[in-house]
């Protein structure tokens, strides 16, 4: 009986887990994608590599720029996941 209620108490904790669909985690990075995209456009040409899942509250991203100039840079995109604000860093180096 005791184990039966440990049970019962334990699996809510285990629901937040299985909510998102490997649909949702591929809409997800989609967005996060396409935020940055749009975001780095009017500095160049860019290539974005989305991490998989981000953190709990925001979406992250590596995005390298082919600069007009054409310099490369290295920035990082934040995706909010509540507000779908994105911002670039900048670049990183020198």
């Amino acid at each position: 009986m005791r184990f039966l209620i440990l049970l019962c108490l334990a699996a809510p904790a285990a629901l937040p887990a299985a909510a998102s669909t490997d649909e949702a985690w591929e809409s997800f990075r989609a967005e996060v994608r396409d935020g940055c995209l749009a975001a780095a456009a009017p500095l160049g040409t860019a290539v974005v590599e989305v991490n998989r899942w981000g953190s709990e509250s925001h979406g992250a991203a590596l995005v390298t720029l082919q600069t007009e100039a054409g310099e490369v840079e290295r920035r990082v995109c934040i995706f909010d996941k509540r507000s779908k604000a994105v911002e670039l860093t900048e670049p990183f180096g020198g």
